[in-house]
C-alpha cells in the first residue's frame, strides 16, 4: 500500500494536509481491491481520513472481492469499517458482480480446461 507510506512519510514531517488532498481534491476517486490485505491500524486511520474528507465532496469507485460483512476484518476494527461504510453507502449505488471472473471466462473460453471453480 504505497498511498499508505507516503502517507506516514508526509505524518512523519508535517506534511499530511497537503498529502491527503491528493486523494481529497479529485472530483473522481477510483479504489481497487479494498480487502486484498488487510490494513494495520495506521493504513485503517488514514483510509478512514480520506474517505471521511471526500464524504459529500467527491465521487468515490471502489472495487473488492470482499461482502461489508467482512470489513471489519479488513480494518482490524469493526465500528471503523462501520463508519467508514456509512459514509461511503449514503448517496450511493451499489453493484454486486456474482459468477466467474472475466479472466477465468477467457481463459477457459481460450481452451485451458483444466482451470475450474475454487
Amino acid at each position: 500500500m504505497i498511498w499508505c507510506k507516503n502517507l506516514q512519510e508526509a505524518h512523519r514531517t508535517n506534511t499530511i494536509r497537503r498529502k491527503l488532498s491528493v486523494y481529497t481534491k479529485p472530483d473522481l476517486l477510483i479504489i481497487d481491491e479494498i480487502g486484498y490485505r488487510k490494513m494495520d491500524e495506521t493504513a485503517a486511520h488514514f483510509f478512514f481520513q480520506i474517505i471521511a474528507e471526500r464524504y459529500e465532496k467527491g465521487s468515490v469507485i471502489l472495487t473488492s472481492n470482499k461482502s461489508f460483512g467482512m470489513w471489519g476484518e479488513i480494518f482490524g476494527d469493526s465500528v471503523l469499517a462501520t463508519a467508514i461504510l456509512d459514509r461511503l453507502l449514503h448517496h450511493s449505488s451499489t453493484v454486486n458482480i456474482k459468477g466467474e471472473s472475466y479472466r477465468i471466462k477467457e481463459k477457459k473460453k481460450a481452451g485451458f480446461s483444466q482451470i475450474r471453480n475454487v
